[in-house]
C-alpha cells in the first residue's frame, strides 16, 4: 500500500487529535514518509519526472490528511455528543418491535418537568410516548399524533395496554401541525394552561421502511409512493413523471442535496419518453446505470439513491414547511415552564428546527451568538442558564431570551455505544426549546 493513503485511513488517523486544533498536525506526521530529495544533477529526465511527480503525490497526502482532521474537529465542534450509558430498555419497557431512538436522552430532558400533559406528535410505535407514561405517574393528559393509519392502530394497543383511572389518553389520525387542534378536540383544557411536554421524532419508522408498498426503500421493489399519509394526492411518481424539469432538479439539489441533480434530472425527463418511471426499481435502475463502478460500487449507487430517495419523499410531504409550522404551533401551546425536544434526522432538518428555535425566541438570522448575549436582561438570563446547568447536568450550553431558552445551543448527539448498537441512531440529533 505504497504511496496509497485512503480516506478510511485518515479518518482512523484523526480519531487522536480531538482534543485541540493544534493537534491536527499529530495527523500529517503519521502520514508514510519518503525520501523525495532531487538533485537534478543526480538524475536523468525520467527519474526527476518520477520524483516531481511523487512530491505532487505526498502533498495531495497531506492535504487529504488535513482537511479530513479539520473536518473531524469541526463536527466535534457542532455537537454534543451524549455520555449517557445505553441501554435498550432505558425508561421504560418499550414495544420490543422497535427500539426508539435517543430514549435515554428524551427521559432525561422531561424528568425535572411535572409533565401533567404530554403530546407525542409523531408516535409511531409509541416507543417513547410508552417510557414517558410509566416515568411520570402525575400525567393526566396524553395526546398521540400520526398521519400513518398502520401506526396509530398499534400505538393505540401499546397506549392501551398503560392505561391507569387518573389518564386520559387520545390518539388521533392528523398530521403535527395540526397540533392546536388535536389538543383542542381532545383535551380542550389545555388550551387554557398549556401543554408540559410536546415530543417530535421525525425519523422514518421501520414499518414504513419495511414496507415495499409504501416506496420508502431503495433495496426493495414498490410503487413509487412514498406519502407518510396514504390519503394524500401527491406520489413521488407524480413528481418524476410530470413536474416541470426545472422543479424536479430543485428537488434533487435542494432536498436531496444530490451533487450530480442536473444529470439525474435530464436522464428523469428522458425516460418519459420511453413510458416514465412507475416503481422504485425503475427509479433505482436508472440511478444505477449512471453510477459507474469506479465512483464507489455498490455504496456508490445505494447512496445516490438515498439521497434522490431522501429529496422525492420531502417533496411528495412538504417536510420542512410541514415541521416549521408544527415547531411554532407547539411552541404557542407549550405550558410556562413546559418543553418541546425535537429529534431530526439530516442536516436540512436540523437546520430548520436550529432558525426556527432562533426566531421563536426573537434572533435574526444575522446575529451572532455574541450579539445574543449583549443585552439589559443578561444578568437574569445568566441566573436562569445557572440554576439550568446546576439542576440538569445534560444541559450545556443556552440561549435565552424573555419569551424561552434553547436548551441546547449545539444539538445533542446519540452516545457511541448507541451509534453501535442502533445504525438508525449515527445521524440523530435532539434540540430542545422551553417556554419561560
Amino acid at each position: 500500500m505504497a504511496g496509497v493513503i485512503r480516506v478510511k485511513h485518515h479518518m482512523f488517523l484523526c480519531s487522536s487529535i480531538l482534543s485541540s486544533n493544534n493537534n491536527i498536525n499529530k495527523a500529517l506526521s503519521l502520514l508514510p514518509r519518503r525520501s523525495i530529495n532531487v538533485t537534478a544533477g543526480n538524475l536523468s529526465p525520467s527519474e526527476t519526472k518520477k520524483k516531481e511527480k511523487e512530491k505532487r503525490k505526498r502533498r495531495k497526502e497531506i492535504e487529504v490528511a488535513k482537511a479530513t482532521a479539520e473536518a473531524v474537529v469541526n463536527k466535534e465542534k457542532r455537537r454534543t455528543r451524549s455520555s449517557r450509558e445505553y441501554e435498550i430498555g432505558d425508561g421504560g419497557e418499550a414495544p420490543s418491535s422497535h427500539v426508539p431512538v435517543m430514549l435515554g436522552e428524551v427521559m432525561d430532558v422531561f424528568a425535572s418537568v411535572r409533565l401533567r400533559s404530554f403530546v407525542d406528535c409523531t408516535l409511531g410505535a409509541a416507543g417513547h410516548s410508552s417510557s414517558i407514561i410509566q416515568s411520570h405517574s402525575e400525567l393526566k393528559h396524553f395526546v398521540g399524533m400520526d398521519v400513518d393509519p398502520v401506526a396509530r392502530k398499534l400505538a393505540q394497543f401499546h397506549i392501551d395496554s398503560l392505561m391507569h383511572p387518573t389518564l386520559k389518553a387520545s390518539v388521533v389520525l392528523k398530521n403535527f401541525k395540526y397540533i392546536k387542534s388535536a389538543v383542542a378536540d381532545t383535551h380542550p383544557e389545555l388550551l387554557d394552561v398549556g401543554v408540559d411536554g410536546i415530543l417530535m421524532d421525525l425519523g422514518m419508522s421501520s414499518m414504513q421502511v419495511n414496507n415495499p408498498e409504501r416506496g420508502f426503500s431503495v433495496l426493495q421493489q414498490g410503487p413509487l409512493d412514498m406519502r407518510m399519509d396514504p390519503q394524500a394526492s401527491l406520489t413521488a411518481e407524480d413528481i418524476v413523471n410530470s413536474w416541470p424539469e426545472s422543479e424536479l432538479g430543485r428537488v434533487l439539489r435542494e432536498y436531496g442535496e444530490e451533487s450530480n441533480w442536473y444529470l439525474l434530472q435530464t436522464r428523469i425527463v428522458k425516460a418519459r419518453l420511453s413510458g416514465g418511471l412507475h416503481s422504485t426499481g425503475d427509479l433505482v435502475d436508472l440511478i444505477r446505470r449512471m453510477s459507474p463502478p469506479s465512483r464507489g460500487g455498490r455504496q456508490g449507487w445505494i447512496k445516490t439513491a438515498t439521497r434522490v430517495f431522501q429529496g422525492l419523499r420531502i417533496a411528495v410531504n412538504d417536510e420542512l414547511k410541514t415541521l416549521q409550522n408544527a415547531l411554532y404551533s407547539s411552541f404557542d401551546v407549550l405550558s410556562p415552564g413546559g418543553r418541546l425536544a425535537v429529534i431530526s434526522f439530516h442536516s436540512l432538518e436540523d437546520r430548520v428546527v436550529k432558525q426556527t428555535f432562533l426566531d421563536i425566541l426573537g434572533f435574526q438570522r444575522e446575529e451572532t451568538s455574541t450579539e445574543m448575549s449583549v443585552k439589559p436582561e443578561r444578568q437574569i438570563e445568566e441566573s436562569i442558564d445557572k440554576e439550568l446547568k446546576e439542576k440538569e447536568a445534560w444541559i450545556k450550553q443556552t440561549v435565552i431570551s424573555s419569551k424561552g431558552v434553547i436548551l441546547t445551543k449545539r444539538p445533542i448527539t446519540p452516545s457511541e455505544d448507541e451509534e453501535k448498537l442502533n445504525r438508525r441512531a449515527r445521524s440523530a440529533k435532539l434540540r430542545v426549546i422551553q417556554k419561560l
